[in-house]
């Protein structure tokens, strides 16, 4: 089905008749399961739940940066009824095939919206939500603007005291986008992690690595948390600390050029981002 930004399918496999894959550009974007909100087949996004359940119980506001088929806001849902989340996709025909596919929650619970993930980070209020994740993708690339200082600062802007920053960030031997990615993020939050499996971490192969920021002490380095990722399917690590730091090495901060330093922190004409306010 042609979309915006190329090509999109559903695909669902005879041996998991409930199971549906998006697939954009013949790339797998998102999972669902039809029958279980709450069933994650991606490890990143089971990683990023993993982290997301060590935050204090009970719902959450969620800005998604990348929408796709919402398979980690359902997830979310599930698990924190009463949530209310906003997920941003910058394929305005995508959104409305997702849509019409699955049987996606209404606002408040979730509201989908179009546009460019920044301009709408810039558009949404101060200490408005209590986690951020981003996973929107160029290709295999996050779109560079993304993942700059800037776009850290907005994201440090928007969170409210003890809220978490949830970054997709995938990369190659020996990781040197995500090493800058971090540097980045230490220059913002007072606390890093990165989660992914051994194998990508010893820089042997191609994959998927979570980055977490927070300034909430003690949230990326609780004994739980590490259980849950060691217990995955597919088990995770997590590096935090001083290793975090030495993961980072002599990486530098990756930042706006100057052109766009000024044009990142604007709405560029977009309304206010609509998460709910309280009462």
């Amino acid at each position: 089905m042609p979309i915006d930004t190329g090509t999109a399918q559903v695909v669902v496999r005879a041996d998991d008749p409930t199971g549906a894959t998006l697939m954009v550009n013949g790339v797998p974007s998102s999972f669902l399961d039809l029958a279980d909100p709450s069933r994650l087949e991606f490890e990143y996004q089971q990683q990023m739940a993993a982290l997301v359940e060590a935050m204090p119980a009970g719902p959450l506001r969620v800005l998604h940066l990348g929408a796709g088929a919402c398979g980690l806001a359902l997830a979310l849902e599930a698990a924190r009824p009463g949530s209310q989340q906003v997920a941003v996709e910058i394929d305005a025909r995508l959104v409305e095939l997702v849509r019409t596919w699955f049987d996606l929650p209404r606002p408040p619970r979730l509201r989908l919206r179009t546009g460019d993930a920044r301009t709408r980070l810039a558009a949404a209020g101060d200490a408005s939500v209590d986690v951020v994740v981003r996973d929107a993708f160029d290709g295999e690339q996050v779109p560079a603007h993304l993942c700059t200082l800037e776009a850290a600062r907005e994201v440090s802007r928007v969170l409210r005291p003890g809220g978490l920053y949830l970054a997709n960030c995938a990369d190659r031997p020996p990781l040197p986008l995500a090493r800058r990615e971090v540097a980045t993020l230490r220059e913002v939050f007072a606390h890093v992690a990165v989660v992914a499996e051994p194998a990508v971490l010893r820089g042997r192969r191609y994959g998927n690595v979570v980055l977490a920021a927070t300034d909430a002490d003690g949230l990326l380095e609780g004994s739980g948390v590490e259980r849950a990722l060691r217990g995955a399917p597919i088990p995770a690590r997590l590096v935090a600390g001083q290793a975090v730091r030495d993961f980072t090495g002599g990486a530098k901060p990756l930042t706006d050029p100057p052109a766009e330093a000024a044009e990142g922190t604007a709405t560029g004409g977009a309304a206010p981002l609509d998460i709910p306010t309280d009462g």
